[in-house]
């Protein structure tokens, strides 16, 4: 990673975002180029000021962080944006994983695990809590049950077919392309038509259809 990572910070709690701030100020690949204290304001930042990602509180004033996240993903999808919370609100998680969610950590969470989902994410990576996971992937399931006959996968070919196994993995793009001997660059031109394919927005979204479809085991 050669660029800096602009980050912006969208919290109604001064106290929280001048930790985060600090936290954050120890790692020279992350640049803090703003804060919000509602959803509006995070949405209005990310229209006005070039912002890679957005760590946004999950209980945002004015605007709640789903809604926030859908008008930043709907404006600009190369915007990576993590969830704070404070709790498992894991109903609250599956709503923000639809409209593309690239990760989902807790306010406690170690400043070191906070930097690295933070530089995860900037490479294209999704970070769910394992223990969240059960949890997303039957509602998941409930409410794509329905659809349970129409196997989207069965259009991917052979090749896109590991790549998305290597996705469910939790495997980067740099990973992939060694695991499978091919470019990084073919890597995400094959991640493209994948999430096209079966109907999905980022690899959180495809990892978790990969898991419900069975088509890896964890």
């Amino acid at each position: 990673m050669t660029s800096s990572i602009n980050l912006l910070i969208a919290d109604d709690h001064a106290l929280i975002r001048e930790g985060l701030r600090k936290i954050l100020s120890i790692e020279p690949r992350i640049n803090v180029v703003g804060e919000v204290t509602d959803g509006q304001q995070a949405v209005e930042f990310c229209r006005q000021q070039p912002v890679d990602i957005v760590l946004m509180d999950i209980n945002m004033p004015v605007m709640n962080s789903i809604e926030a996240c859908r008008l930043i993903k709907q404006n600009n999808p190369r915007v990576g944006i993590i969830a704070l919370t404070i709790h498992d609100q894991d109903e609250y998680l599956f709503e923000l994983i639809k409209y593309g969610i690239s990760g989902y950590v807790l306010k406690d969470v170690h400043p070191d695990q906070l930097i690295q989902t933070i530089l995860g994410v900037a490479r294209g990576e999704s970070f769910i809590p394992p223990a969240l996971t059960a949890k997303v992937l039957a509602e998941f399931s409930r409410l794509t049950s329905v659809d349970h006959h129409d196997k989207k996968h069965s259009t991917l070919t052979e090749r896109e077919l590991e790549v998305l196994k290597q996705v469910a993995k939790g495997q980067s793009n740099k990973d992939i392309a060694k695991t499978l001997f091919i470019s990084e660059k073919t890597v995400k031109n094959h991640l493209t038509n994948i999430f096209q394919k079966i109907g999905v927005v980022d690899r959180t979204q495809a990892a978790l259809y990969a898991i419900k479809e069975k088509l890896v085991d964890l």
